[in-house]
């Protein structure tokens, strides 16, 4: 049998015992094997397309040949280019990032890949990468979301204001329109960032508004309130409250006409706009009139 025979029956590994015998005679055998083993170790992550064609051409320039054979190196080029092609893809699938998203008015629960838990609130987002959890559970968040983390490892949440840090607890994070609220409901949480650090324990709130690190008293309910449908606030800017009725309905507020920085402590449901809208104006003597979608505000 030829030498370019023995070789194209190696790749196919359809060698009988006779035939691997006579494979094992040709003076390129050793160099074919070094290039099968070393073919055997890529790992997704680190390989190198450009590197497997360079070694393969190395590897075939050194062995002294009488005769320029080439057929044999064909289907050998055809498998590292498969091999890169599959690995390339492999890499894209695995250590792409996944996000998860929410509208106005929807809320979503999703688990991650240590099961814990998170929920998000009205047009909020998370981001993580799902074949690096297991060695760094982190994720980015956008918004608001409440999140029931399994024990483990080191748990962070980052947003664009600090960086929240726990091993196993339940707790919200809130950071959107100047806004950036942290609430411990169970076990202990660190949070980080550039207005102080603190360690929360349950009840504990760190609360930021508009860069003013904010004094709050103890959190009585265990969970959050929008996790039933119904947003609660005390003592918060009427702005923030306007805010997250519009994130809660389809609707929009021209508020030019009052004043939005007073203190509102209040409700409103989420499944009831009518009723939403008069639990937030008329305990400040608020009128509102409706035109094109538009919701406009005014004192009485």
């Amino acid at each position: 049998m030829t030498k370019d025979k023995l070789i194209q029956k190696w790749l196919q590994d359809d060698l009988n015992p006779q035939e691997l015998e006579a494979f094992k005679a040709l003076e390129d055998y050793d160099a074919l094997m070094k290039l099968s083993e070393g073919l055997k170790h890529f790992k997704a992550p680190k390989f190198d397309e450009q590197g497997v064609f360079e070694q393969i051409s190395k590897t075939i320039s050194q062995k002294p040949v009488q005769k320029p054979k080439t057929s044999w190196l064909k289907p050998v080029l055809r498998i590292a280019a498969l091999l890169a092609i599959c690995f390339s893809v492999y890499y894209y699938t695995t250590t792409l990032t996944i996000d998860v998203s929410t509208l106005t008015a929807e809320k979503t629960t999703i688990t991650l890949p240590d099961h814990s838990e998170v929920t998000l609130n009205a047009k909020s987002q998370i981001s993580y990468k799902k074949n690096q959890w297991k060695d760094t559970r982190k994720l980015t968040l956008e918004g608001e979301a409440y999140f029931k983390v399994e024990k483990g490892s080191k748990f962070s949440v980052e947003t664009s204001f600090g960086t929240i840090t726990v091993l196993g607890t339940q707790f919200l994070v809130e950071n959107r329109n100047g806004i950036f609220e942290v609430i411990c409901y169970e076990g202990s949480v660190k949070v980080t960032s550039g207005i102080a650090d603190k360690i929360l324990k349950p009840g504990d709130q760190f609360l930021v508004l508009d860069g003013k690190l904010i004094t709050k008293e103890k959190e009585e309910a265990s969970a959050p309130a929008w996790l039933q449908n119904e947003s609660v606030f005390k003592s918060m800017p009427y702005k923030y409250v306007l805010n997250e009725l519009e994130r809660q309905y389809q609707v929009r507020f021209d508020a030019q006409n009052i004043n939005s920085n007073r203190l509102f402590t209040g409700r409103f449901v989420h499944n009831d706009l009518n009723l939403a809208l008069k639990a937030i104006t008329i305990p400040l003597n608020i009128e509102y009139t409706t035109k094109n979608g538009l919701i406009v505000l005014h004192d009485k």
